[in-house]
């Protein structure tokens, strides 16, 4: 299965501290707004969201249709296809795609330890 990017997505408590600390670490802010309550931190490949306000706990985030840069890529696995797959091999979904739509859509489930894990494709 291609997954697409994939990032984690913190719930934060201070964005302003958060977003201090991962610069500090080399990430710089790739995407999002400071009044949107949200940042993208991004250092070389490697993705980090920062929400305040927004969920409560961490989340495992994969982008079908896109690279890490948010390009679109021309070979990827649609999210309900994902979804089909997730399905036939008994894996419960918190949140499902209509699978007879098209574009953008999302799912969301949990692994075996409780952890949220969202496919969200924006292609």
């Amino acid at each position: 299965m291609k997954l697409g990017a994939f990032s984690i997505s913190l719930a934060v408590k201070d964005l302003q501290k958060s977003k201090d600390f991962y610069e500090t670490l080399g990430f710089s802010v790739f995407a999002g707004s400071m009044v949107h309550n949200y940042l993208i931190m991004k250092n070389g490949n490697s993705l980090i969201g920062l929400f305040q306000g927004m969920f409560e706990n961490n989340i495992l985030t994969f982008n079908p249709g896109w690279d890490e840069n948010a390009n679109k890529l021309n070979d990827f696995d649609d999210v309900r296809d994902i979804q089909k797959h997730l399905k036939a091999n008994h894996i419960k979904l918190d949140s499902e795609a209509d699978e007879n739509s098209s574009g953008p859509a999302s799912i969301v489930f949990f692994d075996p330890d409780g952890n949220v894990i969202l496919v969200d494709q924006h292609v």
